[in-house]
């Protein structure tokens, strides 16, 4: 049985000589205002996803002295491709601001945080998360003990990663080193040889000077 909406409609619109319109009838109508794509920078283009985890971060108040929520989202590690450097970023919901972005660095240690297996705790010399430089004890809470054993997992492997840049970069400059010493060595500027021509030339100003000392006693034996 049709509403008496619906029958009204249909016979006011047979009453104007017109066709019922379906209720399925969906028209199309062009907007107004037309916007245009934006491509949105997130300064992440160049860089690998190694994982990216649900999680709830925490930072020590050192003022208050107690844990305060710095927020909620999903935590990653990415890995720039062409300089082998790693970094954790992570972003609230909806409002998608930064709460944590600091590079990895092998001296991190991946702290178990109040004896529980879905947090750690770490410290970092350098955080840009409100786009200055903090020093910062983080902990970090997942929903489950598997999410957190694979956050470690990764953590260490950037790690590793981040070692491995470091030892191909001291070696690169050691081996630098050598060979500007080498390079050095073979440059040195000889020293110079004593010219022939110099030579006889001297010994015949001194032979000179001494026939010239002879004539001299000569004459003076002379004229006695």
């Amino acid at each position: 049985m049709s509403s008496p909406n619906a029958e009204s409609v249909r016979r006011n619109s047979e009453s104007e000589g017109g066709e019922v319109e379906s209720p399925e009838h969906d028209p199309h109508y062009d907007p107004i205002v037309s916007l245009p794509l934006v491509d949105i920078h997130t300064n992440e283009e160049d860089e690998e996803e190694l994982v990216k985890i649900r999680a709830r971060l925490y930072r020590y108040d050192t003022g208050d002295h107690e844990w305060k929520e710095r927020g909620t989202g999903d935590i990653k590690l990415l890995r720039h491709m062409e300089n082998n450097t790693v970094r954790v970023v992570m972003r609230r919901d909806k409002t998608l601001k930064v709460c944590a972005n600091h590079f990895i660095t092998p001296d991190i240690r991946m702290n178990v945080h109040c004896g529980s297996d879905k947090a750690f705790n770490w410290s970092v010399f350098a955080d840009y998360a409100d786009e200055t430089m903090k020093q910062e004890l983080l902990a970090i809470k997942f929903g489950n003990a598997q999410n957190a054993e694979l956050w470690k997992k990764k953590f260490a492997e950037a790690q590793e990663i981040v070692r491995t840049k470091c030892s191909l970069y001291t070696q690169d400059q050691s081996s630098d080193d050598e060979s500007s010493i080498t390079r050095s060595e073979d440059t040195d500027t000889p020293e110079p040889k004593q010219a022939d021509k110099g030579d006889k030339t001297a010994e015949i100003d001194s032979e000179g000077v001494v026939l010239k000392l002879k004539e001299l006693k000569v004459e003076n034996k002379t004229e006695n």
